[in-house]
């Protein structure tokens, strides 16, 4: 029998928290039209995506949001047994589903979840709970997709029993149910592969790093509105910052006051960042030009002052601070065309990793050329936000490996 196509279960945070099932008419004949137990079995999730809302992340409520839905659209249309139900077997079962979905709940780029015709939310027919990522020059290929190529990654499905997990948990904590069959399933689930690679970070090299530079630095030299662009780069670059760390969110607006200056002259810049902690990061002189460029071009004094709640990175229309979608495009922008330029004069071959460089990339880049220049691991621990200086050392400075090639060259053929 075919697998109805799913449809979606939960809209944003905001919305859920006073969700009325009168906006949602097509969503509350789905649930009707299901066992009895399904509405219960959605009011679950409601409750526990609300809890993640207000105590973690708008990143972590989507993610927790998108798994969530999607497992119980597995056991409403797939395996049709309440999750008391529900055996280590059966965990099994869906993580094979998600290894290998119905083509129908494959899409290929994402879609809003509802959309608002005539007063009411209904469910967006383009959505899927999941999504083929296609490489970057797919639309230039004109090659059409292949849903049936569609794998999990390993962070997916570690992603995927996280969530899961973390699901059973609370509903364990609130006595609505009492086991976690998934707990116990992820060490038997067949498609994790155990992994002992030497892993390297994905970041630029210092040539590539220079390319894209020199075109963040030649745009804002030919037109002033590309100063923005400029500082974003070297924010990023310099400062090891994550994209959500230098955009505007809900509980927190980076402003230009959060830059200040100690006793001693040296400069800082204060972060809000995972895990709802803040931390201050040292502010290097060889970027304070940059700052000042950004804030002439917005009609700003050369420095921050103390108490300044001007956005750090400020939209040029409209009021605020730019969302981290935007500036990440701002930042795909320079890499494109730092990846034209290398590709012109270097060949593709050394250009190529600027294709598959995300915003990311610029945090590592910075972190790993700080490593090279032998700053104190303990410092730069320290600036990255990690919670150790072993996390440090597992993504930046791997050690162990390092020692074990230096000694591995000496081997001989005869």
């Amino acid at each position: 029998m075919a697998i109805p196509k799913p449809v979606p279960l939960y809209p944003t945070h905001d919305s859920l928290k006073h969700l009325d099932f009168r906006d949602y008419p097509d969503l509350r004949t789905f649930l009707a039209a299901g066992d009895s137990w399904w509405m219960n079995h959605w009011l679950w999730g409601q409750e526990f995506l609300l809890y993640i809302g207000r105590n973690k992340s708008e990143h972590t409520f989507t993610r927790f949001r998108n798994e969530t839905e999607r497992f119980l659209l597995w056991v409403f249309l797939v395996k049709g047994k309440p999750m008391d139900q529900l055996r280590k077997s059966d965990i099994l079962d869906y993580a094979d589903f998600c290894w290998e979905p119905p083509l129908n709940w494959i899409c290929l780029t994402n879609h809003d979840k509802f959309q608002l015709i005539n007063g009411c939310y209904t469910p967006n027919s383009a959505w899927a709970p999941f999504r083929l990522r296609l490489p970057k020059n797919a639309k230039a290929s004109n090659v059409e997709p292949d849903k049936k190529k569609y794998r999990p990654s390993q962070q997916t499905l570690t992603a995927t029993f996280t969530g899961i997990i973390a699901f059973y948990k609370y509903l364990m904590n609130e006595e609505y149910l009492y086991g976690n069959p998934a707990q116990i399933a992820k060490a038997d689930c067949r498609h994790f592969i155990k992994d002992a690679q030497v892993k390297e970070p994905r970041r630029l090299t210092e040539h590539q790093w220079q390319y894209v530079f020199r075109v963040a630095l030649r745009m804002a030299d030919e037109d002033p509105v590309f100063e923005r662009s400029l500082f974003v780069i070297c924010a990023l670059k310099v400062l090891f910052l994550r994209i959500s760390e230098l955009s505007e969110r809900k509980t927190w607006s980076p402003a230009m006051g959060h830059f200040w200056q100690d006793s001693d002259s040296n400069w800082w810049l204060k972060i809000y960042g995972k895990g709802r902690k803040l931390r201050d990061i040292t502010v290097p002189e060889s970027f304070l030009p940059y700052l000042k460029r950004y804030r002439a071009y917005r009609g700003l004094s050369p420095l921050p002052s103390s108490g300044e709640n001007y956005p750090i990175v400020e939209k040029i229309r409209g009021r605020g601070g730019m969302t981290s979608r935007q500036l990440a495009r701002i930042v795909q922008e320079v890499f494109d065309l730092a990846y034209q330029d290398m590709r012109r004069e270097q060949g593709e071959d050394s250009a190529s990793k600027l294709r598959e460089a995300s915003t990311h990339w610029l945090r590592h880049t910075g972190a790993s050329m700080e490593v090279e220049r032998g700053r104190a691991l303990k410092d730069l621990s320290e600036d990255l936000g990690h919670a150790s200086m072993a996390t440090t050392d597992t993504v930046y400075v791997q050690t162990e490996n390092r020692l074990r090639a230096q000694s591995g060259k000496g081997r001989k053929v005869n």
